[in-house]
This record gives C-alpha cells, sequence and structure tokens, in this order.
C-alpha cells in the first residue's frame, strides 16, 4: 500500500501516455477559416437555412424546368400553320385541356396537362411564370452586381483618401441622390430603348434585348450611391484603426490597405446591402415591365405577367395572385437570408 506522507518518487507516474491518454488531455480546436466559421453559423440560424434552401429551388426550377417542359412561353397552342386558330386554348383553366387536346385524350394519347392553364393567346401559364422567375432573377442578381462593383468602389475610395476626392465624390453623389428615382429611371429607359435598339441589331446582345440592357445601365448609373455611402461611412470609421496605421507605417499601399483590412470589416454592410438590392431591383423591373419598359415581348417576367393579368382581374385573378406570389416569396427569402449572412459573417459579431 503507497503511503500518503512519503518522500519516494512514485516511477510509475513518468511512463509514457498512450494515445487515448493523449486524446483525452490534448483537446485542440481543429483549424479553421473565416469562411467555414461562417458557414457554420449561417447553418446554425434556421431562419436563414430555409431562406437559402426557397431561394435555390426557385432559382434551379427556373433554371431546369423550362429544358423538359413540353410547351414553351412563346407559343400559342391554338395556332397552326395552314389551320384556323383554335379559341379553345386561350384562358384555359387549371387542368384543363383545348379541343384537339381532349381529341387526343379521347383516343387513348397521352397529353401533358397545363398546370396553371393558359393565357389570353393560348400560351402555357406555367412555364411562362418559370420564364418570367428565370428574367427577374437574372435581372436582380446582375444588377446588383452592378451595384455592388461601383458603390464599393466609389465609397472606398472616398472613404480612405478623404479630403477634395471625398468631397468632389460626395457631392457627386449628393446629385444623383437628389434626382427622383422612377421618374429618372422612366426617362432613361425610355431614351435608352430608342438608341440602344438599332445599335444592338445583329449582335449577340439583340436576343438579349434593348430593355435589359438599358435597365442594367439605369442601375449602374442611379443606384450605386446608396452603397456607396454606406462603404464610406463604415471605412472612414475604421481607417483611423490602429492596424491601419500600422498598415501605412510598413508601407502598405491604399489599395492593399482597403483590399485587406477595410473591406473585410465592412463585409457586414456589403453583404446586407447587396442582398437588398436584389429585391429592389426585382422590384424595379417589374414596374418597368408594367408600364411597358421592361424585358421585349414575348419574354416573360414577373412583372409583365402581372401586367397582362389586370386585363382579366375578375375573371382570373389567379394570373395576379401567382405572380404576386413568386415576387412575394422571393423578396422575403433574400431579406432573410441576407439577415442570416450579416449575423454570421459580421467580424464584430464573433465571439
Amino acid at each position: 500500500m503507497q503511503k500518503i506522507f512519503t518522500m519516494h518518487v512514485d516511477v510509475d507516474a513518468f511512463l509514457p501516455a498512450t494515445e487515448e491518454e493523449k486524446e483525452y488531455m490534448v483537446q485542440m480546436r481543429p483549424s479553421s477559416t473565416f469562411f467555414k466559421d461562417g458557414v457554420k453559423r449561417l447553418l446554425k440560424n434556421r431562419v436563414a437555412t430555409i431562406s437559402l434552401i426557397i431561394i435555390l429551388l426557385i432559382t434551379l426550377s427556373s433554371i431546369f424546368i423550362p429544358m423538359f417542359w413540353p410547351y414553351s412561353y412563346d407559343s400559342m397552342l391554338g395556332v397552326r400553320p395552314g389551320k384556323p386558330v383554335d379559341a379553345s386554348y386561350n384562358n384555359l383553366a387549371p387542368f384543363t385541356y383545348g379541343k384537339t387536346e381532349l381529341k387526343m385524350i379521347d383516343n387513348g394519347e397521352k397529353v401533358f396537362p397545363h398546370v396553371f392553364g393558359t393565357d389570353a393567346s393560348g400560351r402555357d401559364y406555367f412555364v411562362r411564370v418559370v420564364y418570367g422567375t428565370r428574367i427577374s432573377l437574372a435581372v436582380g442578381f446582375f444588377a446588383s452586381i452592378i451595384v455592388l462593383i461601383i458603390g464599393m468602389t466609389v465609397g472606398s475610395i472616398a472613404g480612405y483618401c478623404g479630403g477634395k476626392v471625398d468631397l468632389v465624390i460626395m457631392r457627386i453623389v449628393d446629385i444623383i441622390y437628389s434626382l427622383p428615382d422612377m421618374l429618372m429611371v422612366i426617362l432613361l429607359a425610355s431614351v435608352l430603348k430608342t438608341t440602344l435598339g438599332p445599335a444592338l441589331e445583329g449582335t449577340a446582345l439583340e436576343k438579349i434585348g434593348s430593355n435589359i440592357i438599358s435597365l442594367f445601365i439605369v442601375f449602374g448609373v442611379l443606384y450605386w450611391v446608396s452603397m456607396s455611402r454606406l462603404i464610406r461611412g463604415q471605412i472612414l470609421s475604421l481607417r483611423e484603426q490602429e492596424y491601419v496605421l500600422a498598415s501605412r507605417a510598413a508601407g502598405a499601399r491604399g489599395g492593399w490597405v482597403i483590399r485587406k483590412h477595410l473591406l473585410p470589416n465592412c463585409i457586414s454592410v456589403v453583404i446586407i446591402s447587396t442582398a437588398l438590392q436584389i429585391p429592389n431591383a426585382i422590384f424595379t423591373e417589374s414596374y418597368l415591365s408594367f408600364l411597358g419598359l421592361g424585358v421585349n415581348a414575348p419574354m416573360p417576367s414577373l412583372g409583365s405577367l402581372a401586367s397582362d393579368a389586370l386585363n382579366g382581374l375578375s375573371s382570373y385573378p389567379s394570373r395576379l395572385v401567382i405572380p404576386a406570389v413568386v415576387i412575394s416569396l422571393i423578396v422575403l427569402s433574400l431579406n432573410l437570408f441576407g439577415d442570416g449572412l450579416r449575423d454570421a459573417f459580421d467580424p464584430k459579431l464573433r465571439t
């Protein structure tokens, strides 16, 4: 029996530890990165995760469903070469068929149903909603990228340089910010529509249409000012920090300091502003299409579908409800996902 009060050394205490004992005693945190930590925090947020799943489902559906759907967004089912127009295809209710399709069903042939029915021109409404969702998402995404690049560049330069550079840039921003948005958007879209139309004939951009390109130009001219103001304000408060002073003392250039120190600490503002810019771009495209300045017919968008549905609102209310619900679902999901990204990737919220 080992004595408690003794001066003898316990030799067993100095035996080499086993691998199991080492793993138990030494519990080291696995190496990680800023992105991995942010993703882990994002996945713990259930609301943001569900919103991300909804956005991915809507995006993937708008991309892949038109590839195998038997109807095209611009094909009029009642119009056939050499035959009179079959009006039975116009304004079909969901899961109903035209006269020719009913005869085919009676003969034992399989006919793919019209899930949302057809519009006044006899076009399948489901594929038009799906294709319109694709157009609206594409416009919102690319427009937000344009706004992000211009606003982040201008705001970073103004906030870091300060002085006369900041004064000149901010006066330009104030002038653009004071312009009425809707009036300028309508005027620019109308002017660019007439000037870009002849210039795009015979080019690869002709299929996209002058209205979409003019919409991107409108966003590049008008909608970057809010982003630049937010980033400028963040950089003005961060450029006086010690790590920025240390980088300057070490000989770092201004562009390197902005990329490596200032913009990463503005990531929350950049993420939430970009995420909110996408639904803003979708709304802008929707009311421009509603006014006839959006996508070129017969190409659909959610705004043009809602505009067309007003003609038969009392008889076919579902044609207005469906694109309105899709727009609301996209906007709500993007807003909730943007909030989740801000909470997950904001360096100031890390513990």
